[in-house]
């Protein structure tokens, strides 16, 4: 068992679901992603009692690529999660957060905090979003149009009809 945050710079995450769609792995509401781990830092949080686990390699000879789920759960402890462009940063939250499933992820910095569990003589380690701040990339144009005001939000759809 830990009580240390686990940090990682230029994270890569895989499998996300911040918006807690339901899917085949993922009963609905169930907000999360998988962070990408290399060996050694997996062993070290194995021994925590981190729940880790492997992908399979496409290729036999390839090493198996060690990864971490990671809950974001805007319950008692929400997190911050924030959504940076090259001239500012959003604080996302319950209800924005979902934009990540689909975007263009440049950079990934993240602090994890653990959450210590003790059920029926089993125990272990499960990871939590503390702090995450996603770097998209933005196309050629992001800069020019940046400031033209979004005028379709003004629009009614009776002007349509």
């Amino acid at each position: 068992m830990t009580n240390k945050n686990i940090v990682i710079e230029g994270a890569r995450i895989c499998f996300p679901n911040f918006s807690g769609k339901e899917g085949q792995f993922n009963p609905n509401g169930n907000r999360n992603f998988c962070v990408l781990l290399d060996a050694d830092l997996a062993e070290r949080l194995k021994e925590d009692g981190w729940n880790i686990k492997y992908l399979t390699p496409r290729n036999p000879d390839d090493d198996r690529q060690a990864y971490m789920q990671v809950m974001v759960k805007y319950g008692n402890i929400p997190p911050k999660i924030y959504l940076v462009r090259s001239d500012s940063k959003v604080l996302l939250d319950e209800n924005t957060v979902g934009v990540l499933d689909w975007a263009e992820m440049k950079n990934v910095d993240i602090v994890i905090r653990p959450y210590n569990w003790d059920v029926g003589g089993r125990s272990g380690v499960k990871a939590y979003v503390k702090t995450l701040y996603v770097t998209i990339a933005e196309d050629e144009f992001a800069s020019k149009y940046r400031d033209c005001p979004d005028s379709a939000s003004n629009i009614m759809m009776s002007d349509f009809e």
